[in-house]
This record gives structure tokens, sequence and C-alpha cells, in this order.
């Protein structure tokens, strides 16, 4: 498609944040969060109410973003980091070819860190990772010092000063202290002044497609001042403990402060679920900037609008913390579209039931921008479940998603559509079964229900199907196998 009549598509905002919960909206009901912004894209928009992350970890969760694979097509069936991105066609990529002119501000989360996946530019923050921040066995064109361009600007603002500086580790779920600088050299407002300056340097002759992408409300929970102090003396409701979870941390695990699971300290924990809520309201506060602005640049009715997270954040439910599990908390995502100038014609204020997943992100955008869909996605257009006057699909929407994570012991695979969900621990075998519908917690396992055995065979048959002909041998002679060894990347990747 030739650029010169790209003008006359419209632009794509897609914002991501990082381990945001499905339920964090206040236009969802939730008892304490504020999400004004949000709210309002969600209240003239269409919220997606059953949209999961499949491999609900940053990385296999962001290429499924870029891919529109499902993960056994992009590899990624775990979290590994230093595993080269070679996918010949990208979101960014096809968008870029298509005459929109492609900019990402914040995480990326690639390998290597600058590779532009499609991008013409990347203003690249991933937050803290282990891995480039390694002195010892990090090659220097690849350290974080070398590749982040947030940490060199905040230095030029704060001579010395790192991301170490508050003393919270990067994964730290359970430890929260305020933001110690000024707000506006906080990366959040970074990622939204990036984004702003990018509207001011775009080409005026081509649509636009920016990837704003927030590293928060991941750890380090660490918000501006203002905003704990929303929260810090409210009463929050207590997680949700399932009865089949663990009722005793014997090795203590809940004063680990990077902790997956255990028993938190009860004020520890609240102050970390205030501050986790108060970086979400501060993010929302920052998108109703850069709209603002969006609007001052006369360009709001003609942007397309996507919000959604990488993945969930447990924070606490069956004292569990972090992501990577099937659980709700963990795999559930919130998922809003936004089209204020009616360009797909939706069902404005709408909340669609049918189950999505990251991996309908790609073709869904390439759908509104009039681009080409490459024969390599396995996501759908999600804008026919949305719109205001519905017409038959000429297939139906898919009955469930096949969902895992590599994790060692609690290696897990699952499937659900949205109302009910089966779970296996590939390592030990133990199963579980929830009515979602029911039992939106996730609080009573049904797996031995005596009347439920024929759906929770039917569900079981699901995966096995899913699984057939895996590499990693989990079904044999029609039957789930229980200690085969998992892997976090699939061979087809690693040998492209």
């Amino acid at each position: 498609m030739e650029s010169g009549t790209s003008s006359k598509r419209p632009n794509i905002l897609l914002i991501t944040v990082d381990q945001m919960r499905f339920d964090c909206l206040s236009i969802l009901g939730h008892p304490v969060v504020e999400t004004p912004n949000l709210d309002e894209l969600a209240r003239t928009g269409v919220r997606f109410d059953h949209a999961y992350s499949a491999t609900p970890t940053c990385v296999p969760a962001r290429a499924a973003i870029f891919t529109g694979m499902k993960q056994t097509s992009h590899g990624r069936v775990g979290y590994q980091e230093r595993v080269p991105w070679n996918y010949p066609n990208t979101l960014p990529g096809e968008l870029t070819k298509s005459g929109y002119h492609t900019q990402c501000v914040g995480k990326m989360h690639v390998y290597p860190a600058r590779s532009l996946l499609g991008f013409h530019n990347v203003v690249l923050h991933d937050g803290y990772l282990h891995y480039n921040r390694d002195k010892q066995n990090t090659p220097v064109q690849e350290h974080f010092d070398e590749v982040d361009d947030y940490l060199p600007w905040l230095r030029g603002q704060v001579p010395g000063a790192d991301l170490l500086d508050l003393g919270l580790d990067c994964n730290a779920s359970t430890v929260a202290r305020p933001w110690a600088l000024p707000e506006h050299l906080h990366p959040t407002n970074w990622t939204v002044s990036q984004s702003i300056d990018f509207l001011r340097r775009r080409d005026p002759g081509k649509p636009f497609f920016l990837w704003m992408s927030f590293v928060r409300p991941h750890s380090p929970l660490d918000p501006p001042q203002a905003y704990l102090d929303m929260y810090k003396d409210l009463d929050f409701p207590d997680p949700v403990i399932g009865e089949w979870a663990m009722k005793e941390d014997p090795e203590r695990n809940g004063f680990n402060p990077v902790t997956s699971k255990g028993i938190v300290p009860k004020r520890r924990l609240k102050t970390a679920m205030a501050a986790y809520y108060a970086l979400i309201t501060h993010i929302d506060h920052q998108i109703g900037r850069f709209l603002q602005v969006l609007s001052e640049y006369g360009e709001r009715n003609n942007t397309i609008i996507m919000f959604t997270s990488d993945h969930g954040e447990l924070l606490g439910d069956h004292h569990l913390f972090r992501k990577s599990l099937p659980y709700e908390g963990s795999a559930h995502i919130p998922f809003i579209v936004n089209d204020a100038g009616g360009h797909l014609d939706l069902a404005t204020g709408s909340a669609v039931s049918e189950i999505i997943e990251l991996r309908d992100i790609m073709p869904s955008l390439l759908n509104a921008a009039s681009a080409e869909i490459p024969g390599s996605v396995d996501g759908e257009s999600i804008w026919d479940l949305a719109r205001s006057d519905k017409e038959p699909r000429e297939k139906s929407w898919r009955e469930y998603l096949h969902g895992e994570h590599t994790q060692g012991i609690m290696s897990t695979q699952w499937i659900t559509d949205g109302r009910e969900k089966y779970i296996w621990y590939s390592q030990t075998g133990e199963e579980q079964f929830f009515d979602l519908a029911q039992d939106p917690g996730e609080l009573h396992n049904l797996i031995h229900d005596p009347a439920l055995q024929e759906k929770i065979q039917y569900w079981r048959s699901i995966l096995i199907h899913e699984l057939q002909g895996r590499e990693e041998g989990y079904v044999q002679g029609g039957c789930l196998v229980v200690g085969r060894e998992p892997v976090s990347v699939l061979s087809h990747i690693k040998q492209a």
C-alpha cells in the first residue's frame, strides 16, 4: 500500500502496562483502585472481559504481541532471556511496510535489546533486567548502561542516579517505598514525555503507530508519594485464598522480598498492595496527560487506542505472588479498545465475552490499518466481536485457550474458555478444575467432584490434543505423562 493513501487511515496507539491484574479497574467495581482515564476509554469504547496471556511472563507474552503467534509457533513457552528474536513478520514491521510511521517508547524486552523488530525507532527502557546488569558475564555492548535510554537521561538530570537507589529489587512484589525524586523523573512520566515528543517529531504525511509501553506496575513498587498517599490508609479486601492453597509457610518464604509464594507479614503486604494500586493510578493519570496532548494535535478522533497488559500479578491470591501461573490474578488481563472517530463501527460502551489472547493484537491492528495479515499469524482480528451491528462470522470464534508456562516443579499446562478452567501440573501430575462462572476467585478445586468427571475428562482430552506431538513428550498413548522435562524455548526457535 502506498504511503500517499496512508493519511486516510487511522493512527494506532497501543498502550501496554507490565504486570497489571485484570480486575484493577474502577469501572469493573474494584473496591479501592481509581482509574478514571481507563474507565473513560472503556465507557466510550469496548471492554474485552475474557482476555488472557497464554504464557504469562514478560518475554513469551511480548512474543505473542510482536508476532501474532501462539506460544507453540513463536516457540517461547517459558521465560528465557538472551534467545535471539529472528521473526520475519512482526506487528511494527508490517505496519512500517504498509506506510505507517512506527515508534516504540518504553519496554520491548527482546534480544538483542536494541533490535528494532520493524520499528522505525525505539526509545528503550526495559526496566531492571538481571542479565544485562551482570557486570561479570555481560559484554559491554549488551550491558544496561549501553542499551537503555532512560538511565542516561535520568543521570543527566540527577548525576550518579541508578535504578538501585531505592533498594528495591525488580521482582520485589512484597516490599514498597515511595519514589524519592521529583515525579517528572519517574519512568512512567518519562515514557509519556517521550511519547509526546514523538507526536512533535512524527512524519505528518503518514499515519502513526505508537507503542507506549510502561514498565510499571511491575515492581519495584515505587509510586510517587502523592499516589501512595491515596491508598496507604485505606482498608483493602484480603487476597482470595483457595481451600486448596497452602495454609502454612514452614520455610517462611513470605519473608523473602522477591518471593513467589508464602505468608507475608500483614503490614508489609498492605503497603505493597497500596503501592501497586498507586502505580496503576499514576499510570492512568499519565495516560490522561498523553490523551490531552493527542487532542491538542488534533489526532484524538483519528486514533484507535488499544490498552492491555502482558500478564497479571497474583498479589497474594492463594498466598502466591508475581506471575507465570494460570490463576486469574496472573493470566487474566485487562483489555480495552477505544475508537473515538468511529473507524471500526464498534458498539460503544459494550463488553465482549468471547475469549481473546495477546496473539490477537497483531491481526486486529493490521486489520484496522488495512494492512495485509501474514500467513504466520495464529491470532484473529477481534473487531467482529465488538461491532455495533454484528453480522454472522464465517467461522465460530475460538472455543478455548491453551496456556502454559515452564517453571521447574511449578510448570503448568491449562485450558480455559473463560468460564471453566482445567490445570495440569506437568511435573507432579496435580490437576485442578475451577468453575469460574460460579467461583471467579478459584476458591474450590472441583477436580474430584463425581458429578463433573465427564466434563473434566473433556477438558483433559482437549489438553492432550494440544500437547500431542510436542517435543517434551507430554503425551504418550493418548495420555498425559507426568515428569517429562519441560523446556522454556522450543527447539525450532533455538535453531533459527
